[in-house]
């Protein structure tokens, strides 16, 4: 494969226009379009870094198991400082608003909300409205918000997950958008863009039944546990809308728990979030969905230390 060939793939795999590639690469965008229409050749160090991303991108490459180790040893070692992160959390007004944001912004930016990051502020915490944005778009950053907030309650209790949990946080969520929230769909369904196949929806109270006992299991290897739940609930896809966001906010849940910041899954990682994703479900191969999820972790624990 040449490196026009990589470059293309990239982009498409990737979504990143060739401005922010090529600011990737570190490199002009002159020089990579000349790349892209094969009027030069990328020197060995850019060739390296291209390469790289291919792998990214591509789900090609490889986690070494002392690596996946390490990151988790990490996470687990940087919990120790907390004895209880949802008090910490709830108690730290600014952190609390930053965890709000964060979560609810990548997600509802993830499942296609145009609304920007300042915007949604906003809407959160000054309840502005936006004309040029639709009702649903303020709908979808309240309600999230809202879930958000009976969560980090519900979890201060004690209270347990289950499957009241689930329905009861997709009802919060799709309030006065959707007639079945709160409801298990009733028909057939397709995940848009997606080949893996979703659950015949009559098997779907059966299937969350069975998933639900699994998330109240313990686990000493919250990843391991987190990674192959959310994979799984995804591919169920129980819901007729909302399964993206309910799998994210099931993930809060999990990683709340055991005492573990919230995963800020960045809208910008989208394609590897998702690419990632699909490999554990069609290949029973986690490395790549499991380091994605620590790094993800480590992001919240630089919201709750203030790092960004």
């Amino acid at each position: 494969m040449t490196y026009s060939q990589k470059l293309q793939l990239i982009l498409q795999l990737s979504g990143l226009t060739q401005e922010k590639l090529a600011a990737k690469i570190v490199v002009s965008f002159a020089t990579l379009n000349s790349w892209l229409n094969k009027r030069s050749e990328p020197r060995a160090k850019a060739q390296e870094k291209i390469d790289d991303l291919y792998r990214e991108y591509s789900g090609e490459k490889t986690i070494p198991k002392n690596i996946l180790k390490a990151k988790k040893t990490q996470i687990l070692q940087k919990s120790k400082k907390y004895p209880n992160i949802i008090n910490t959390i709830m108690s730290i007004p600014d952190i609390y608003q930053e965890f709000q944001l964060a979560l609810t912004y990548h997600s509802n930016s993830i499942e296609g909300s145009m609304l920007t990051r300042v915007e949604t502020a906003h809407i959160l915490f000054d309840n502005a409205l936006f004309p040029n944005r639709s009702l649903i778009e303020h709908l979808e950053a309240k309600n999230h918000q809202t879930a958000l907030r009976f969560l980090f309650d519900y979890l201060a209790l004690k209270h347990p997950l289950d499957e009241k949990l689930i329905l009861k946080l997709h009802g919060i969520l799709l309030n006065g958008i959707n007639s079945e929230a709160g409801f298990y769909r009733r028909a057939e369904a397709r995940i848009v863009g997606s080949n893996i196949p979703t659950a015949n929806y009559v098997k779907i109270p059966y299937l969350m039944g069975k998933l639900s006992k699994r998330i109240a299991n313990n686990n000493k290897d919250i990843v391991a546990k987190s990674t192959k739940i959310h994979s799984e609930f995804e591919k169920i896809h129980p819901f007729s809308d909302g399964n993206g966001r309910i799998g994210r906010l099931l993930l809060v849940a999990m990683l709340l728990k055991q005492n573990l910041p919230p995963a800020i899954i960045r809208q910008e990682d989208k394609p590897k979030y998702l690419r990632y994703l699909n490999i554990s479900q069609t290949k029973d191969d986690f490395s790549l969905w499991g380091e994605f999820l620590c790094d993800s972790i480590l992001l919240g624990f630089d919201i709750l230390e203030r790092k960004i």
